[in-house]
Formats: structure tokens, sequence, C-alpha cells
């Protein structure tokens, strides 16, 4: 039988079957050592093939193939940072919630994002949430980053889950879709995906206003049919984002301004840190490149962090 994978609880998989039947599965012990370097060899959004067995009077299945993927998005892994983990597989896109200060989202996060996004080729739609809560300085906050990110190519929306602006907006864009909500917790996926979908009533929790960051909702990544006929996979919040397996000469690629300007360097192997009669350089003297992108940049070709651990869910 073959399924797609709904929910994956570590050592559990839902698995929906094209007739609408759901099961759940497990793998057979040689998918963890066949080479794969994740910490969990089967995502959510996976399709699987899988044979039925009986276990205490409970019809279970047991995973014995993946298909190949179309794309996957990862990051490091809770504990072990050479490893990674699949957060999901066979995406359309991917909306990256972001809020100025409700909690905060850092560009070198947005950055870290949407260059992994970039290399697997996911198309990412930024998403500004709260707006509804901002004063006119954190507003034009919103709009100038807005600004930095559509000049680049990418889709900015502003939205507010609770009083609905721009909910109809980013519904069409799902329409037929599979999409996956991504953000620190607390930015407002849940409530998000509750008014996109009233009767998934997805759990929601306050904002810590000690921390001012979100408390953890979402434990597993999960997907949900849609009465619209979208697919959503809702994710755990993400405290950071570390990229993984990306060399530094291979970096500038996953940065659509960089990568369009760097066959006017001097040298093809130019990192655009030193090096003399750099476009990248002059671009970003005159105003062309945003500097949070290049110091993002910077960091991921340098190994920083983003001034706090990225290799933990929050």
């Amino acid at each position: 039988m073959t399924g797609h994978v709904y929910k994956s609880t570590g050592s559990w998989y839902t698995v929906k079957t094209d007739l609408g039947h759901t099961y759940e599965c497990r793998i057979k012990g040689k998918f963890r050592i066949k080479g794969i370097k994740s910490t969990n060899p089967i995502a959510v959004g996976d399709f699987v093939d899988f044979e039925l067995e009986t276990d205490n009077n409970q019809e279970t299945g047991i995973i014995h193939h993946i298909h190949d993927r179309a794309n996957y998005i990862v990051r490091k892994s809770v504990n072990l940072s050479k490893q990674t983990h699949i957060i999901a597989a066979n995406l359309d896109q991917v909306f990256l919630m972001i809020t100025i200060n409700n909690p905060p989202t850092l560009t070198s996060f947005i950055d870290r994002f949407l260059v992994t996004a970039e290399a697997y080729s996911i198309k990412t739609v930024l998403l500004f949430n709260k707006i509804d809560t901002y004063d006119e300085e954190t507003l034009n906050e919103v709009k100038y980053l807005a600004h930095i990110y559509r000049k680049i190519g990418y889709e900015c929306i502003g939205v507010s889950a609770t009083t609905g602006k721009n909910v109809d907006k980013v519904k069409a864009l799902m329409s037929n879709k599979v999409s996956m909500f991504s953000g620190h917790s607390g930015v407002g996926k849940s409530t998000l995906v509750n008014a996109i979908e009233p009767t998934l009533n997805i759990k929601t929790k306050e904002i810590s206003t000690q921390h001012m960051q979100g408390q953890h909702t979402t434990t597993f990544a999960e997907m949900f049919d849609l009465s619209f006929g979208a697919k959503i996979i809702d994710t755990p919040g993400i405290k950071g984002f570390g990229v993984v397996d990306m060399d530094k000469e291979e970096v500038g690629d996953y940065f659509p301004e960089i990568f369009k300007l760097k066959q006017d360097c001097k040298f093809n192997n130019c990192l655009h840190v030193k090096e003399p009669k750099c476009a990248v350089k002059d671009a970003l003297d005159n105003d062309e490149i945003a500097f949070s992108r290049y110091r993002s940049y910077l960091q991921i070709i340098e190994g920083e962090d983003e001034h706090y651990r990225t290799d933990i869910w929050e």
C-alpha cells in the first residue's frame, strides 16, 4: 500500500492512503542505518509504501520504502549538530511568519531560513503577522523589511490572524497546494491556521510577557487537509535556524541579489569579503544590497550563529 505521511511522533507515523484510510505505521530498523544522516528518516509530507500487520487486534503498518522526494527542508538536529532534522518533505511552498517585537524575529533568522529554502528549491512567502498591534514606528519597520525582501523577489504580505486582514489572500495562495507554516513560537502560526480553517481548532498559547517569547504549542509537525483543497503542515516553533551542509563558495548562490552580481566580480571564486573589484561589495556601498542581508551572508560563511543557539527547538 502507498500513503502520505501526515504526522510523525518519532517512532510512529500516521499515514493516509488515496482512499482516505489512515494507519499508524512504524519503520523497519534498517532504515536507520542506510546512510541517512537525519535524525528522522521519514518526515511529514513523505510518500511511503507499507505493509499491514495485525498487532493486538489493531491493524498497523510497517513502512518498507520511501518514495523519492521532490524537495525537503532541513535544519540542525536537536542535540547532534552533525546530523540534520527534516522538517517536512514534498512542499509546494513555505510561509515564514514574522513578528517585529512580539516576539522579535531577527533578520539573521529570516535569511538563514530563506537560504535553506533556496538551496532546496522551495518557494517562500513572508507573512508579517500581528500588524494590527503595531504603532506607526513599528509599521514603518515592517514596510522597510518588506521592501528589502520584495526587491529581492520574495512575496511579502502583512496579515493579522486576529482581525482577518489578508487571510483570504493567503488562502488563495494555498489553494490546491501543500504549504508549510513556520517561524518562532508565538508568532501566531496556530492562530492564523485557525483563521484560515476554523474547524481545525489548533491549540494556541499566549506570549510569555516576561521573556517576550512564544510558549511552545506544537510538539510534532503535522499535516492537515483543508476544506478548499489545500494541505497545510504546521510545525513546532523554531528558536534558531542552523544552515546545514553548505560550502562557503555556494552560500552566495542562495542569496538571489548576490547570485545576480557574482558574474561581475573580477574573480570567479570571489567570496565578496576582501577581494578587489567585487561587484557585491560595490553594490553594498551604493545601497543596492541591504546591509542586513550582507551581514547574514557573512555570518553564514564564517560559521557564526544568530546571537543565540541555532541547534535547538524551542
